[in-house]
């Protein structure tokens, strides 16, 4: 009988709801079906977004900064949708229906992308004129047509962004220590599949999209994830399920409504007399912070039954633990809001970025890089950065002080100052490409090399390896137990506010910047504007925007001095 008790794990069920049996569910080889469908999210999302610049200008003839929005609203929407997937999985559908019926959203958009790029109703006729205003632009139909394909795909990308790697982790039993250990590697396996899955797209899915075709391209993403559903479903009797509690957002809506509620009731001096209800071991400590949202523990007299008791009712009355999960969760804020903007330089690299590229001398020999291929040495850069501080630098700050690498907030401090380095670099390039483009106005390529676009990706790949891994490390860390799952979903609002950032700051530059017959710095035309104008702007606002950071850091390590009720981070610092 013992045997088969340590056979079960405790907080996981089978898929008829039944306790699961260790030996056969979970584990590495369910685990890596689930992996699956990241690899296939990733290859799709990323070689449509990196390459999709070069289609909306040359088929579908549409201008540089149109063209540069449609793709960051786009990428902007996948990681917005990750907040609804993650609500969505914690309180209804659970991660494993999640997944299933995302990742077949995701199969529906590429379906149509690729089906909109044969049909010949579907995009313009083609253009062979050297000026974009001379062809003919899409039809409102067509754009609708696309833009349908986009956000389906964004949608999937959402639902499953926000579960897969949850639901690996799920597979691992946590008071197994054998499993335990499996856990933590499924953690930098997936990081790594995440950037090879990146690297395949960039590459080999990119090259097929401009030499054997966009509906190849785009038919072989569709192609690889209807398969990799089939392969995610095959494990349905052999994974682990865990039950849905609940999402956090409720619980952060709980608390505002609490407090708005009672917004005029008078807190006690005695802290004791708030309401609580949770064993003294999982209680949080009152905290001075915010404390607007204490009135939500205020106990009046609406809150007592006939006999005197407390009856608790969360949208009225809500235990100082909860209230102080919600205030640690807002202390996150000012490190939050100045992150977006290293996202929004981000997006740069693959929209103006590539079409930079397309109009530089591309070939080796026979062989033309493909614009969007360029990338490359932006994934590379993150996977160097990855290697070299983990095999380097972590080894010599440990000898050199006693800890294990840069804390999160220093990481993310090097990865903003790295935005502003390759804004900057990007400027100098485009400086040099437009005193190219004058000289050879007619020329379609320019007769220079696109490996003067390097330093720019490669700067902003570290500075994407250390900010990525700062932020995640930092948001998990130092957000309550209860929310670990929304925490990552904040961390991935940075991303997609970064983006619909610039496609805002794109619009209002074109706009100020551009009158009547004046282009202006982003226009139509890519080398009869200033571009080296708009990565300037970028380079000031991220140097703005890092003192801003420094500030909040600065604020935030105070805060923590005065108050700790945060876990402490792995690397043992919360600076």
């Amino acid at each position: 009988m013992e045997e088969k008790i340590n056979c079960n794990v405790a907080d996981a069920v089978d898929y008829k709801g039944f306790p699961v049996n260790k030996s056969r569910t979970g584990g590495w080889v369910r685990a890596a079906l689930i992996i699956g469908t990241e690899i296939c999210e990733r290859l799709s999302t990323m070689g449509i977004a990196v390459n999709l610049v070069t289609y909306l200008c040359g088929t579908m003839h549409l201008s540089s900064a149109t063209s540069a929005n449609i793709i960051t609203d786009f990428l902007g929407t996948s990681f917005l949708l990750c907040l609804l997937g993650g609500f969505l999985a914690d309180s209804f559908l659970g991660r494993y229906r999640t997944i299933a019926i995302f990742s077949s959203v995701q199969a529906l958009g590429t379906s149509m992308l690729a089906i909109s790029t044969k049909l010949p109703k579907l995009h313009p006729p083609p253009c062979y004129a050297t000026e974009l205003t001379k062809c003919k632009q899409a039809t409102g139909f067509q754009m609708r047509i696309l833009h349908l394909s986009l956000y389906l795909i964004a949608i999937g990308t959402g639902g499953l962004k926000s579960s897969v790697s949850a639901f690996g982790a799920d597979q691992f039993d946590e008071k197994d220590e054998k499993e335990k250990a499996q856990k933590a590697y499924f953690f930098n396996r997936f990081y790594f599949v995440i950037s090879m899955g990146a690297l395949m797209a960039v590459t080999v899915l990119v090259y097929i999209q401009d030499e054997v075709g966009r509906t190849w391209g785009y038919g072989i993403c569709s192609a690889s994830m209807f398969v990799v559903i089939l392969i995610f479903l095959s494990g349905t009797k052999r994974y682990r399920y865990k039950k849905c509690l609940g999402s956090p957002i409720v619980q952060i809506c709980q608390v505002f409504t609490a407090a708005i509620r009672k917004k005029s009731a008078k807190v006690p001096s005695d802290i004791a007399l708030l309401y609580e209800d949770l064993p003294e071991a999982l209680r949080i400590d009152h905290t001075d912070q915010f404390r607007f949202l204490d009135k939500a523990s205020v106990v009046t007299e609406g809150d007592f039954r006939d006999d005197r008791s407390v009856a608790f009712n969360p949208w009225k009355l809500c235990p100082v633990t909860r209230v102080e999960e919600v205030k640690m969760m807002i202390s996150l804020l000012p490190i939050w809001a100045t992150t977006i903007i290293f996202w929004t330089t981000h997006a740069q690299m693959i929209t103006f970025s590539v079409e930079q590229a397309s109009t530089m001398e591309r070939r080796i020999g026979h062989f033309q890089i493909p614009a969007g291929s360029l990338t490359v040495f932006f994934v590379g850069a993150i996977l160097i950065t990855l290697g070299v501080y983990d095999r380097l630098i972590m080894p010599f700050l440990k000898k050199w002080n006693g800890k294990p690498g840069f804390t999160n907030l220093q990481r993310i401090a090097i990865g903003l100052f790295l935005s502003v380095t390759g804004m900057a670099a990007a400027a100098i390039a485009e400086v040099k490409r437009l005193s190219v483009a004058k000289v050879s106005p007619e020329t379609t390529t320019l007769p220079i090399t696109v490996f003067l676009l390097i330093p720019q990706y490669f700067v902003m790949g570290c500075g994407e390896a250390f900010i990525y891994t700062g932020q995640l490390d930092f948001f998990i860390t130092q957000s309550p137990k209860g929310m670990k799952t929304i925490s990552t979903g904040i961390f991935l609002t940075t991303v997609s506010l970064g983006f619909f950032f610039s496609s805002l700051l794109v619009s209002i530059v074109k706009a100020v910047t551009g009158s009547g017959s004046k282009q202006g710095w982003v226009g139509e035309d890519l080398n009869k504007g200033r571009l080296d104008c708009f990565y300037g702007l970028l380079a000031a606002l991220g140097f703005i925007n890092f003192g801003l950071f420094l500030l909040a850091a600065a604020w935030y390590k105070r805060r923590l001095e005065t108050h700790s009720p945060a876990p402490p981070s792995p690397d043992g610092d919360y600076s």
